[in-house]
């Protein structure tokens, strides 16, 4: 008996071939034929264009390795395309077929063979396990996608769903750009299918959906069903509770600061030497408003891997450009080291130092509740700190790194919404407030 298709696999191989699919996710549960389907498909692409050039990459080129070319290569080889000739250079990880056509194969944890790959062009850039690939690598390789060979310019994208936090959701589901939350220039050519193992049971061993079926509910709802995950189990903040405004761009910059009462510049130190210090948390810096409706605004999040001089400045250059009112800063992290830096810089700067008498989840819940009121918005999409803000729950933080920029943010809101002072007026100076 020959080998055929399964229903979904038949669905999504004419999504993958469809003139208008130019961006293509299957997304969903474990072993439900996603790999199996792009790679036939990619086969198809190389057989059919002489020269032709096809990239497959993933976060580690070992996993690549071990999934891609030991496993479902070979199975769509054996059982799609028996008579097919090629050759595997093992070194390089490189398919060729007899018609010159070639399938690159590359890990984006390898920096230097990543660095030889991108001075090549491609035909079909394919994105494997996409949940571990940043959005900067996807649009890197987007750059590759050149290659002139009769064939139409696909990218191909497969997934178990991550958290709705995550570039995907927003890309494919949202159809907004990840980074500002503009809607996409093109919607229409951003498809996605979700393929789950219970369509796949005929290529599955008798006991795999029963094991999946034991799993807790957030397992099973990703590898079995193939739903997105919210962030984390109660988590303080979802992207869908974040309201949004206009960017702020140049054009719009003093139309939108007219309409605020008070803006602060509030940081979260922390004992970064510089851009090169990899171990130190990054520089939380974010920029706050308070409108004349009383609605917090959240304007920028300036947040970067800076020594001391260089967040002091980016500090005051901001507390200049979005004439605020004050810089806030946390000083539990050597108190006398964030005021006199700042000062180091500018003597008489406006700065009011905070302390963090309670943990960073009790910091965060009430400015969480204001989200929830609709009392915040966002001008723009800001990924990492919102990603950061949707890993909040009220057991903590549940990233693996400190939440600087959601630090920052918390700060900003807290003074211009929390405290009990009412507009610029009611602030004075303080001892530390003014050069000595």
């Amino acid at each position: 008996m020959g080998f055929e298709l399964t229903a979904a696999q038949r669905d999504a191989t004419h999504l993958l071939g469809r003139p208008t699919s130019r961006h293509v996710l299957l997304r969903g549960g474990s072993r439900s034929g996603k790999t199996f389907t792009i790679v036939r498909a990619i086969v198809l692409r190389s057989l059919k264009a002489p020269d032709s050039r096809h990239g497959i990459f993933r976060h580690r080129r070992n996993a690549l390795k071990a999934s891609i070319l030991l496993d479902t290569f070979p199975k769509v080889m054996r059982v799609c395309f028996p008579g097919a000739q090629y050759s595997i250079n093992w070194q390089d990880l490189i398919v060729t077929f007899s018609n010159g056509a070639s399938i690159i194969c590359g890990g984006l944890d390898d920096k230097q063979r990543t660095e030889k790959i991108l001075g090549l062009e491609f035909a079909t850039v394919y994105l494997n396990e996409a949940s571990q690939i940043s959005y900067a690598a996807r649009n890197m390789l987007l750059t590759r996608l050149a290659q002139k060979t009769g064939l139409k310019l696909r990218e191909y994208i497969d997934a178990n769903p991550p958290t709705t936090s995550h570039w995907l959701y927003q890309l494919f589901e949202l159809k907004v750009e990840p980074k500002s939350g503009e809607p996409l220039g093109s919607p229409e050519l951003y498809v996605t299918m979700r393929l789950n193992p219970a369509s796949n049971v005929a290529n599955l061993g008798e006991d795999y959906l029963s094991t999946l079926e034991a799993m807790p509910e957030k397992e099973r709802q990703r590898f079995l069903h193939g739903n997105y995950q919210t962030a984390i189990e109660g988590a303080l903040w979802t992207l869908d509770r974040i309201k949004r405004d206009v960017p702020v761009a140049d054009a719009n910059r003093e139309e939108i600061l007219s309409r605020m009462q008070r803006i602060v510049v509030s940081v979260d130190p922390s004992g970064c030497a510089g851009e090169e210090d990899k171990r130190s948390d990054e520089i939380g810096i974010s920029v706050c408003g308070l409108d004349r409706d009383g609605v917090g605004h959240v304007l920028a999040d300036l947040t970067g891997r800076m020594g001391p001089a260089q967040w002091a400045k980016a500090a005051l250059d901001a507390l200049d450009l979005w004439k605020a009112d004050r810089i806030v800063a946390e000083k539990n992290f050597g108190g006398a080291m964030v005021e006199n830096t700042i000062r180091a810089v500018r003597p008489t700067a406006p700065v009011k130092l905070v302390t963090a008498s309670r943990g960073k989840a009790a910091r965060a819940e009430p400015v969480a509740a204001l989200y929830e009121q609709g009392k915040v918005v966002h001008h723009g999409r800001f990924p990492d700190l919102e990603d950061q803000m949707c890993q909040f729950s009220a057991a903590g933080y549940q990233g693996s790194k400190s939440p600087d920029r959601a630090d920052a943010l918390v700060w900003g809101i807290t003074e211009l919404m929390l405290e009990k002072q009412v507009g610029p007026a009611a602030w004075q100076p303080t001892s530390f407030s003014l050069g000595r």
